[in-house]
């Protein structure tokens, strides 16, 4: 009697492999095999999430509430917008005259819409370039200190002044750069004039910006370090044994691992560029003036709110949105061409 020397579960495994390939032309462990296998359909997707679905949903409503369903109020923008018409607001919709582009062209020949326009790109670049680098460097230096208590100590000093309300922010700023504040009273004590910078429209813009700096920089920086956390020590240890000092380690090491954040809240901050601090500008519109202080934020306050132009106001508020837009897909799609993620992948 002669035995087989290939092994009965090897035999059976072989005859199964060609059956399958006999029947469906394509082998049984092939890639498109595989791919169709991990398909599932939309049923059994919602089926499997049922409850992230719902863990997300009251997420969701509110979203859509506060954030979406208001954006069908922007149709005053070609209104003349009467809300004592009803007191209900969608029949005071219903019911108010219809002007088309009318209010926009009222906002093009408006000098002091330009003014507004104006302002807040100053501001903004004023931010981005004096303002968005300092969480950066305050990670780095945080992540440098050796000592966990020093770190903690040194993170929650400067955490602490975000939850400050900008009123609080604005008093300590006029107790110590006001007119009768503590620089001004050193000023006087030895000889020289004192100073109110607080009232100073030539000053106001690096006011706002020392303003944002010292109340949000701190808790701006948290992103950074949770982002150099997950770098990994061996790539230090390595490049310190290849030779590379305290500062080649950062530029090579440290920076290239906070290349997909930075990137990413450039982005975001460019698209949050024409707005720029409502509640911190109205505190102070009348201390500087409208000339130094109006921003397109304030502006539609102004003419909505207090001069009861809800239509001149809607159009100002719509133009800033679909800029801002504009702006997100720009430098979106910049970050991509610079090979980083952004805020959406490709």
């Amino acid at each position: 009697m002669s035995h087989s020397t290939v092994p009965r579960s090897e035999t059976e495994a072989d005859e199964t492999g060609k059956r399958s390939t006999a029947t469906s032309g394509t082998p049984a462990n092939s890639p498109k095999k595989k791919r169709d296998s991990g398909k599932l359909s939309v049923r059994l997707r919602l089926r499997r999430d049922r409850v992230l679905i719902l863990m997300t949903l009251p997420a969701v409503l509110l979203v859509l509430l506060f954030n979406y369903v208001p954006i069908l109020g922007n149709v005053v923008a070609f209104q003349e917008y009467d809300p004592y018409v009803s007191s209900n607001g969608v029949v005071a919709i219903l019911h108010s005259p219809w002007v088309g582009l009318e209010n926009f062209q009222r906002l093009f020949e408006d000098s002091a819409f330009w003014d507004a326009v104006t302002n807040t790109l100053v501001l903004f670049f004023l931010q981005l370039v004096l303002y968005f680098p300092i969480p950066i460097l305050l990670a780095l230096l945080i992540n440098s200190v050796v000592r966990p208590r020093v770190r903690a100590i040194s993170q929650a000093i400067l955490y602490l002044p975000h939850f400050f309300s900008w009123v609080l922010v604005i008093a300590v700023f006029q107790q110590l750069l006001g007119g009768a504040g503590l620089l001004s009273q050193l000023l006087r004590q030895h000889g020289y004039d004192g100073i109110d910078i607080m009232t100073d429209p030539e000053t106001f813009k690096f006011l706002v910006t020392a303003q944002s700096v010292w109340k949000d920089a701190g808790w701006g920086i948290i992103v950074f370090l949770a982002a150099l956390a997950s770098v990994n020590h061996d790539l230090y240890e390595a490049a310190a044994m290849d030779g590379a000092g305290r500062w080649r380690r950062m530029w090579h090491v440290t920076l290239p691992a906070l290349r997909p954040v930075i990137a990413l809240l450039l982005v975001l901050r460019v698209g949050d560029a024409l707005t720029v601090g409502f509640e911190q500008i109205l505190l102070q519109r009348d201390a500087v003036g409208p000339g130094a202080s109006e921003v397109l934020d304030t502006f539609v306050w102004w003419n909505g709110v207090r001069n009861q132009d809800f239509g001149y106001a809607a159009a100002a508020g719509l133009i800033k949105g679909v800029v801002s837009l504009g702006l997100v897909l720009v430098a979106n799609k910049v970050a991509h061409l610079m090979g980083e993620q952004g805020v959406y992948k490709k």
